[in-house]
């Protein structure tokens, strides 16, 4: 294990408080025993546990080839969508239609385009009379429910951030300020004021959120510089302030009603000009959404609604691709433009007003990419830096946005793919890391996979590095972006693609070649997923390949890690490798005698057993330590599989058996 990853762990705990292509064999084939040195020998036998067979490589000839397909990054930006000849199930693909503005007339065509060149709204909406006073046009209710607990901790005087608390009166409100980035967006983008509204009835959190108002509105008296005029804070903040509006101006709370009507024109109006200046697509959207949600909202707001709407569709258009999923292909992201959605479709609903078709269209969308990433306890798996996110945030989000589907199960750019066999879910990531100009948390991910049976994770992904700064400290941000942190091979302790700081990424996989399969064979089926990356072929002339075959009944996972040269006649000499298999919470590993399986005892009382094929070369099985970040930022220490040692640069292959025996 690296030195950078190993030290993950140990950090976290004193940071916290307190060229050929093999196939496997499925069922019916006899298995070799382990070859050792010195003959043959039989796997050690333990009194009462039952022993997994030992996996071997053949190639498998049952089956007719199929031209492999190739993942590519999703494109910077589209003007317009084509249509996807192949409409994914259970949904479609996106039309152009989609993102067609609202049938409007040729005043509304002039009116957009004259606010866009700095018309002022109120001469726009009525240039025969003064401007409308400032009010609020209709009290919004969003559907969409915030974190209770983190709700009651302001109340007791505490921002609760990644599982952190801080006390309110000792956090820098000012922009710029040395608040780490959750604390940051949690602070200036008022997200907070989400989970207020869930805790307690309004009147009973107004004087907590005028405190906090009051606070922020001191140091922020007008636009500047820092956290809290990013695009999308700034967007993510006005939002809020208009969404939930009600938890601040509750009882007392009406002596805020001129400065919050205040702030949210000044922010509006800043907005009009600086959204377009950030580059990233998610902010983009976030600050339209914003916009947009104005116009509704304020007196004169039909010019803004107007210019809004049209940079919202086309921000839409860049941000998500054709088969529903963000461009950074971050979960997170993902929950987060749904969100935005949610509470501007509500926006709409306050005024009596329809949305945009592409508000339903977009959604209709999102929803099953989101849900492809569902592991057996109904959580998300830890992708692109996210945390783990628990069944009752994605429920409720799915609730909110009134979308009944399926999870979408083979995606081209979102880039997972999804095996549901019975009792086992499998996860794996077959696509080339987000552009450097689309990633957040970019993440040497690619041919990682995560597997759960039951409720019970079995193989995760580290996760959350996008919530370093609270009780995941901000130190090993890289790291766990890294490819150590994740469920794949890893060649000379290097990452599978750069990782940056700030959450960029750079130079290495720039292609994936993919093929899924239903096998056949015995009268049993399974799933046979095969990807190959070509991240380490610059450094050291090997390319990637992973096949992964899950049984039907889900407990039986056979895999190989096969390292091909990439010209006709591979390198001279070895290199140092390691495949990392990430075990979930819980769980209580132990190797076998002659080091090349581990016994996997799990909470639910079940057993498994992990076994490495004899014919690996000079392979061996390991146990290290490690973290799994969960949904609330907190970080727990789990254990890992590591199967290391020397490849030849000519090529190498690695089989290895993953099966429930109780």
């Amino acid at each position: 294990m690296s030195d950078g990853h190993s030290d993950l762990l140990s950090a976290a705990k004193a940071d916290m408080p307190g060229g050929t292509q093999a196939a496997l064999p499925l069922f019916d084939d006899p298995e070799p025993l382990v070859e050792s040195k010195s003959g043959p020998s039989r796997p050690v036998e333990r009194k009462g546990e039952p022993q997994a067979e030992t996996p071997a490589p053949i190639t498998d000839r049952s089956q007719p080839e199929r031209p492999a397909k190739r993942a590519t990054p999703p494109p910077a930006s589209r003007t317009q969508v084509e249509i996807d000849p192949e409409p994914l199930e259970p949904l479609r693909a996106l039309v152009p239609a989609d993102f067609a503005l609202p049938s409007s007339s040729p005043l509304d065509a002039a009116i957009r385009w004259a606010y866009k060149f700095g018309v002022p709204g109120s001469v726009l909406a009525a240039p025969l009379r003064k401007p409308a006073r400032k009010r609020f046009l209709a009290m919004v209710e969003t559907p969409l429910p915030g974190d209770r607990s983190a709700g009651v901790a302001l109340r007791a005087g505490h921002f609760q951030v990644g599982g952190l608390k801080a006390p309110i009166g000792k956090l820098d409100f000012a922009s710029p300020s040395k608040l780490t980035p959750p604390f940051a967006r949690a602070v200036h983008g008022f997200t907070w004021m989400r989970d207020l509204s869930s805790s307690a009835p309004r009147g009973q959190c107004a004087d907590t959120s005028g405190r906090i108002f009051r606070a922020w509105i001191k140091r922020n008296p007008a636009p500047g510089k820092g956290a809290a005029w990013d695009v999308e804070l700034a967007g993510l903040r006005l939002l809020n302030w208009l969404v939930h509006t009600p938890v601040l101006l509750s009882g007392e709370g009406e002596s805020l009603k001129d400065p919050l009507l205040d702030a949210i024109e000044t922010t509006a109006r800043w907005l009009d000009r600086n959204v377009t200046k950030n580059e990233d697509h998610l902010a983009q959207v976030t600050g339209w959404t914003a916009i947009v949600a104005a116009g509704l909202l304020m007196p004169d707001g039909r010019p803004r609604r107007l210019h809004g709407e049209a940079g919202l569709l086309k921000a839409l258009g860049e941000l998500v691709g054709d088969d529903g999923g963000v461009v950074s292909r971050s979960p997170s992201a993902q929950m987060q433009a749904i969100a935005l959605l949610i509470d501007l479709r509500a926006c709409y609903a306050a005024v009596k007003c329809d949305p945009p078709a592409a508000i339903e269209a977009l959604l209709s969308l999102l929803i099953p990419a989101l849900l492809s990433l569902r592991m057996g306890d109904k959580g998300l798996g830890s992708w692109q830096g996210s945390a783990a996110t628990d069944e009752a945030a994605v429920d409720a989000l799915v609730t909110a946005s009134r979308v009944r589907a399926r999870p979408m199960l083979e995606s081209r750019q979102w880039g997972y793919q999804r095996i549901k066999a019975r009792d086992g879910v499998l996860v794996m990531d077959a696509a080339p890391p987000p552009k450097p100009r689309h990633a957040r948390q970019g993440s040497a991910s690619t041919l990682a996979f995560e597997f759960s049976h039951r409720n019970q994770r079995l193989i995760v992904n580290c996760g959350g590095s996008e919530l370093a700064g609270a009780l995941v400290p901000a130190r090993i941000e890289q790291g766990l972006r890294g490819s150590s942190a994740h469920s794949t091979l890893v060649l000379d302790d290097a990452n599978s693609t750069a990782v940056l700081l700030n959450g960029q990424i750079g130079k290495g996989v720039e292609e994936v070649d993919f093929d899924r399969q239903i096998v056949q064979q015995g009268g049993r089926r399974a799933t046979k997923l095969e990807a190959a990356h070509n991240g380490y072929v610059a450094r050291y002339g090997l390319q990637h390949r992973r096949i992964l075959l899950l049984s039907d009944d889900g407990g039986e996972l056979r895999g190989e890690d096969v390292l091909e040269p990439s010209g006709k006649k591979g390198q001279r000499g070895k290199v140092g490798f390691a495949i990392r298999f990430h075990l979930g919470r819980g769980i209580e590993a132990r190797l076998t005698d002659d080091g090349m399986g581990a016994h996997l005892a799990l909470p639910d009382a079940s057993y498994w057993q992990f076994r490495l094929a004899g014919v690996s070369g000079e392979a061996h099985c390991i146990l290290e330590d490690s973290l799994w970040v969960d949904g609330h930022g907190r970080p727990h220490g789990v254990q890992q599989i590591v199967v290391e040692g020397m490849a030849a640069r000519g090529g190498e292959r690695f089989p290895w058996l993953l099966k429930k025996m109780g």
